[in-house]
């Protein structure tokens, strides 16, 4: 053998060693990666598929030996928390007493203390187990707070502190203040003398905040209609929201400050003062015949920044209460932006018109049925200057009406509508009548109308309050059940619904005599939408809101009648109209330019009228 041969050989053999120690060196580390992988698995499984994994692997590796116990997590302490049983622990005040769960030390449950749902229990924002709050974090294997035992290390009146050990000597504290005479709870995460066990390239946690809500009202249409989610983000005038009856999802890639589980009258917020960076939302509605009686499903995964040190403390908010306007506000977060008010127009008028003259009233009267009626009435007060306009136009339409039936019967024909209408506008005018004075006060109004419409349902002052054969202001009142379903009405009748309705026929009636449509089919029509469909339209919309609002309706309406007849009656005298309209008969009246362009159209018409009866 020569010399070159033997130095091959040697090459060979050295390449050879070489790549078997290299490939047991990668086998050796994937095998610790699937190690990893497969502890990451087991601790997201629930303990009784995790045994039963356990045990299965373990026969498949010694069938003969009888199966011992495997270690899910190596820390041993964390071992031993992961085979604890839970127990519930209390925290109270005055309003809210909540209940929490050793094992993740998470809420458990939150009884709202001065309130009851409907027919009368507690009111539980969330039963005992229907809340999930859990913090995932890396620390040498995957964890979720939730599958662990926290210990109880300090309690006081007012305060818990949950404490989760490591073999190291670190922990994860989760601690729970909760406000002496209001519904928020702080909660400070903290990871203490854990630099040695997250790995310094964590650089993120999620937390999960996952509610069921439970029904609290008396109906499902009415409740989930006005229960939604919300979220903020910082520097924002209002938050977003999704839901309202409607399941929804929403993937936020932004730093997001608050998101609130809201039902119609009670909410469960949740506040990052250092901002999420980023998450998860979902809102889910449980159907209304289902046996649990749950409203909706709301969850939250968010993500929050982390740097590992010898002590890291994360704060966040938790918010269990009522939609009360002035208590959520008086916690500068803007969470009072979460009652649906309106726009900016409607919303700055509820908010600084409606809102205070309710509170002063309430301060007096505990009978809010005779509130509404005192709003009401200071309302119409307010704003009758600018519908005075309105009803003094009608009362001397209403004395123009056989003038008007003349200029009908002479312009029969559709051709001549120009003419007709040129004639009865002169005619307006020379008796003093100005039609667009009196609409634009009118349309001035609807804001506050509107207004009324999202404050009532809204409004958690109003929630089980009786009045009349009401016992519940804030959902619909029911004289009749009918045990099923029709549709557009509902399962029930609303009285108050109903009577609103009526009292607006009459007043479309009162307002339509002063009318005469001839025989014009555009006035016939807006004649039968006034007085049939709106009422009609009026009584199925209002049927399954709140009475308060169909009671507010009602009595506008009804005053609306009061002021149109004593206007007819003291201030609108028809023969000073007919005086005027004969002193001005013959005399050239300045036209207006509205007037100009009628003129100019009838031309125009007369013209393409002439034009088409030549080509015959």
């Amino acid at each position: 053998m020569d010399k070159n041969s033997i130095i091959g050989f040697v090459l060979i053999a050295l390449i050879l060693f070489g790549f078997t120690f290299f490939e047991s060196r990668q086998a050796r580390q994937r095998a610790e990666q699937q190690r990893q992988l497969d502890s990451i698995a087991l601790a997201n499984m629930p303990a009784d598929t995790a045994a039963a994994v356990n045990v299965a692997d373990a026969l498949q590796a010694a069938p003969s030996a009888a199966p011992e116990a495997q270690a899910i997590y190596t820390d041993s302490l964390l071992e031993a928390a992961y085979a604890q049983e839970g127990e519930i622990v209390t925290l109270e005040n005055e309003l809210l007493k909540l209940e929490f769960n050793t094992k993740g030390a998470q809420p458990y449950s939150a009884n709202i203390k001065k309130y009851s749902s409907y027919g009368g229990e507690e009111l539980m924002l969330f039963r005992g187990g229907d809340a999930e709050y859990a913090v995932s974090i890396y620390a040498g294997q995957y964890i979720r707070t939730t599958d662990f035992n926290f210990s109880v290390a300090e309690r006081t009146d007012s305060s818990l502190t949950f404490r989760l050990p490591f073999d190291g000597g670190g922990y994860i504290e989760q601690k729970y203040v909760l406000q002496r005479d209001g519904y928020k709870v702080d909660n400070l995460l903290s990871f203490v003398g854990m630099q040695n066990v997250i790995p310094r390239n964590v650089g993120s946690f999620d937390v999960d905040f996952n509610v069921t809500v439970p029904r609290m009202e008396k109906g499902y249409k009415n409740e989930s209609q006005y229960s939604k989610l919300d979220y903020y983000f910082e520097g924002e005038k209002k938050p977003a929201e999704m839901g309202r009856g409607r399941n929804a999802s929403k993937s936020i890639g932004s730093r997001l400050s608050w998101f609130a589980f809201q039902q119609q009258f009670f909410s469960a917020i949740m506040c990052a003062p250092q901002e999420f960076a980023n998450g998860e939302l979902s809102i889910k509605f449980v159907p209304e015949g289902d046996a649990s009686h749950n409203l909706m499903e709301c969850s939250a995964r968010m993500r929050s920044d982390f740097r590992p040190a010898a002590s890291v403390s994360v704060p966040y908010e938790f918010y269990f209460g009522p939609n009360h306007f002035s208590t959520l506000k008086s916690y500068n977060r803007k969470y009072e932006k979460i009652i649906p008010l309106g726009g900016w127009l409607v919303g700055w008028f509820t908010r600084y018109a409606i809102i205070p003259m309710f509170n002063f009233f309430s301060r007096f009267l505990s009978n809010f049925g005779l509130i509404i009626l005192l709003m009401t009435l200071v309302i119409k007060t307010v704003v009758f200057p600018l519908t005075y306009k309105s009803y003094a136009s009608s009362a001397k339409m209403q004395a123009l009406k056989p003038e008007i039936e003349k200029i009908n019967a002479k312009y029969p024909k559709q051709e001549d509508a120009m003419k007709k209408q040129q004639a009865t506008m002169d005619l307006y005018k020379r008796a003093g009548v100005n039609t667009m004075g009196g609409c634009l006060p009118t349309l001035l109004t609807f804001p506050i109308l509107w207004a009324m419409f999202r404050f009532f349902p809204a409004s958690i002052e109003l929630r089980q309050q009786p009045f009349l054969w009401c016992d519940d202001l804030s959902a619909y009142d029911s004289i009749l059940d009918f045990g099923f379903r029709i549709p557009l009405i509902g399962d029930h009748l609303s009285l108050f619904a109903l009577l609103m309705a009526v009292v607006m026929w009459v007043y479309s009636k009162m307002m339509s005599n002063s009318q005469a449509t001839g025989n014009d089919p555009t006035a016939q029509s807006m004649k039968f939408m006034t007085l049939w469909m709106m009422p009609i339209m009026m009584f199925f919309i209002c049927n399954n809101l709140s009475a308060a609002l169909s009671y507010y309706y009602l009595l506008s309406q009804l005053i609306a009648i009061i002021q149109t007849w004593v206007i007819r009656k003291w201030f609108v005298h028809p023969e000073e109209v007919l005086a005027r309209l004969k002193a001005n008969e013959g005399k050239p009246l300045p036209k207006s330019k509205w007037q100009q362009r009628l003129e100019e159209a009838q031309k125009l018409q007369q013209q393409q009228q002439l034009q088409q009866r030549n080509r015959r």
